[in-house]
């Protein structure tokens, strides 16, 4: 099957972008270089396609209560405005996804969902439609999405876009009409740096990105500077460290698994996950050597595996060589000492925090 291409993808091609598939689209990995791009984010602002991505827009008298069943985090009562992170799950407690809830109103929720699961993420949604009297729209198509990130991105999205945006708080979004249309402003990221999410039509997206580049202000940036930023701050990436085989649980994301509301699918098995331990965690490992820990190495203790890596770096802003990683449970504490198997030689390390580096997100 073809690739789709985002609205924004001509000039991505313009630009002498690395195009390469991600989640089924042809995306843009690279425009200079990753480092130049990654630290572009840390220090001042850079702008990402994130187009791919996926929407649904849920409304009507019972819409609160069916993104409840389907969500693991509590959305009851929460102001207009407000945006939530957490996971839809299997009664297994395996995760079908990550995503963000937008409370757009009293009846009305906006959900972003991962590029690479969109189709399957629609289907288990539309599954668990009956007995609830919503309105149930699959909009990915209709939006474009740019992502602006970085320090000085309150500023570049103010003064070059010309959006209110400064009175946002982090996790809190807004409708915005200008250029005849109404537009999705949010103060969220997948960084671990402030930095807004505009949600709109293609053409609306397509003349941001164009000011943006005219104005110089702002770092064009690919996905494989995404993956290096979101990495450093300890967010996962669904494939990595959720998928139907991780919970979760076993991801450390329990505090966004509302245990005290009355149901949501899933919530039974994560209980008990939660109440008798899992057999294997997500780590953080920080390397003693420079040698860079990829996805799928093994992780040893005395020369027997315990795991195996999900993403690994020689991280850009620390400098340090380092990996998350799903081992077994008994050596997932705090100063454990494992080896990484990285082709035919062994590398020692020691368990650490996950995050690397300290985010910086405007309260």
């Amino acid at each position: 099957m073809e690739n789709k291409r985002t609205c924004l993808y001509d000039r991505h091609v313009a630009l002498k972008a690395l195009i390469s598939p991600f989640g089924g689209f042809d995306m843009p990995i690279q425009y200079t270089n990753i480092i130049d791009e990654h630290n572009a984010v840390r220090q001042h602002c850079g702008v990402f396609d994130v187009s791919h991505m996926g929407e649904v827009r849920v409304k009507g008298p019972d819409a609160e209560r069916f993104v409840n069943h389907i969500f693991t985090n509590d959305i009851t009562g929460a102001p207009d405005g407000k945006i939530f992170y957490g996971m839809m799950c299997y009664p297994n407690g395996g995760t079908v996804d990550d995503l963000l809830v937008y409370r757009m109103g009293e009846n009305d929720f906006f959900l972003v969902i991962n590029a690479a699961n969109i189709d399957k993420d629609v289907a288990w949604m539309k599954e668990h439609l009956e007995g609830y009297d919503v309105e149930f729209c699959h909009c990915s198509d209709y939006y474009g999405q740019i992502a602006v990130q970085g320090p000085e991105a309150e500023q570049v999205t103010e003064e070059v876009l010309g959006l209110p945006c400064a009175e946002l708080t982090f996790y809190t979004t807004k409708t915005i009409d200008i250029d005849g249309e109404t537009i999705i402003v949010s103060r969220t990221g997948y960084t671990g740096e402030d930095g807004f999410e505009i949600y709109g039509s293609h053409d609306f997206i397509c003349r941001c990105w164009d000011r943006l580049m005219e104005s110089g202000r702002c770092k064009p940036c690919g996905l494989g500077c995404r993956d290096t930023l979101r990495f450093e701050v300890g967010l996962p990436l669904y494939g990595d460290e959720l998928s139907a085989d991780i919970s979760p649980v076993m991801a450390g994301l329990s505090m966004f698994c509302k245990f005290d509301k009355p149901e949501f699918i899933g919530r039974e098995a994560l209980m008990q996950q939660k109440a008798e331990g899992v057999k294997q965690r997500v780590i953080g490992i920080e390397l003693k050597d420079k040698a860079i820990p990829r996805h799928g190495y093994a992780v040893l203790k005395d020369g027997v595996k315990v795991g195996e890596v999900t993403t690994g770096y020689n991280s850009i802003s620390t400098g340090k060589s380092v990996c998350m990683a799903l081992v077994d449970t008994p050596h997932a504490k705090l100063g454990t000492e494992l080896d990484i198997q990285i082709r035919k030689k062994t590398f020692p390390g020691v368990v650490v925090k996950k995050k690397f580096y300290d985010k910086h997100y405007k309260k």
